[in-house]
């Protein structure tokens, strides 16, 4: 079966856009972060998502403005997946006004309610209870809004997770446990810290529907979320999806890491060959839908209008010391 065949040629082409809006902002990341002899404009820590980029576009394909997502402090692709604007994303970044929290979260603490990215927490796990309380408010509400909690593997090794799947399945919530495994906690591999076993098992445990998925693959990422948020909306149906995928930079940082000798130069080499764009690409070009001079143009338009981006937010000015005290309490 042609992977392509149930989408329409504005959807593959929007897929395509989104894991290229993704790698150049993070690329431009890279560019401008803390360069050799220049002012350090962003002075937040930042973790990247490159070689992960699918893995968000994917989940979030079928979700509406009104649904949900809770992510982590690796949390640019999600934020971008979901709609957030770029603009403001670049001048949170800096720390600025008019980024999506005036400067105040900066890189690990993207939101945007208003395209339904709620919050996104650096706490390993956080994420998770957070969602779980969403799509338990929207079922009590009736209103078949689905919330997605975005996580590594390590965090299913935390009790938090087992509670929120558990109660998740208990009351058959419509929330989605998205696990993008990595296969590293910081420099840990999960061989050292799980037993072998695939964690789609762990889901399976609890109850929940439990998927496997190639991380990197933007277009069965698509295709498979189709049936899972429809009935996570429909149904009330909990699922856990696990996508392996693979960042390819240092934890924490814009450097490639890996003198550090915790993975191995041929799995880094295997994993980065597998690259989520390029596979897009490949399908694409594969398929007759666009050429590389198509995509080529496509990035080179993607790249002048981030270049553009990064530009405002350096010229931008800092918030106001008295803008300190705002946002503090919700208003009753």
């Amino acid at each position: 079966m042609n992977i392509l065949e149930h989408y329409k040629h504005d959807k593959i082409i929007s897929l395509i856009q989104n894991l290229i809006l993704i790698r150049v902002v993070e690329e431009e990341i890279v560019n401008k972060y803390g360069k050799a002899g220049e002012e350090q404009h962003m002075r937040c820590p930042v973790h990247l998502s490159i070689g992960q980029e699918a893995a968000a576009v994917g989940a979030c394909t079928h979700l509406t403005r009104n649904d949900r997502i809770f992510s982590t402090h690796r949390c640019h692709a999600h934020y971008l997946a979901k709609g957030g604007d770029v603009r403001r994303m670049v001048l949170e970044l800096h720390g600025k006004v008019g980024g999506c929290l005036d400067g105040r979260g900066g890189s690990m603490h993207l939101m945007d309610d208003s395209v339904g990215v709620v919050a996104s927490v650096p706490i390993v796990s956080s994420s998770i209870p957070l969602a779980v309380g969403s799509a338990l408010a929207d079922k009590l509400d009736g209103n078949q809004n689905v919330s997605c909690a975005f996580f590594g593997d390590a965090s299913m090794e935390e009790g938090v997770f087992h509670e929120s799947a558990n109660f998740a399945a208990v009351q058959q919530l419509p929330v989605i446990f998205v696990c993008e495994n990595n296969l590293y906690s910081v420099y840990t591999p999960l061989s050292e810290r799980q037993p072998n076993r695939d964690l789609v098992r762990i889901g399976e445990a609890h109850g929940l529907k439990a998927t496997h998925l190639d991380g990197n693959n933007v277009f069965e990422i698509a295709s498979a979320f189709e049936s899972i948020v429809e009935e996570a909306r429909s149904q009330n149906k909990p699922s856990l999806v696990v996508m392996d995928t693979y960042r390819w930079r240092e934890h924490c940082g814009i450097n490639f890491d890996d003198h550090l000798g915790y993975r191995d130069s041929k799995e880094v080499e295997r994993w980065m060959k597998h690259d989520p764009v390029k596979i897009a690409s490949q399908i694409v070009i594969g398929a007759g839908i666009l050429d590389q001079g198509e995509l080529d143009a496509i990035t080179l338009r993607i790249r002048a209008e981030v270049a553009m981006n990064f530009e405002e937010a350096v010229k931008a000015p800092l918030p106001n010391p008295e803008m300190a005290g705002l946002y503090m309490y919700a208003k009753s």
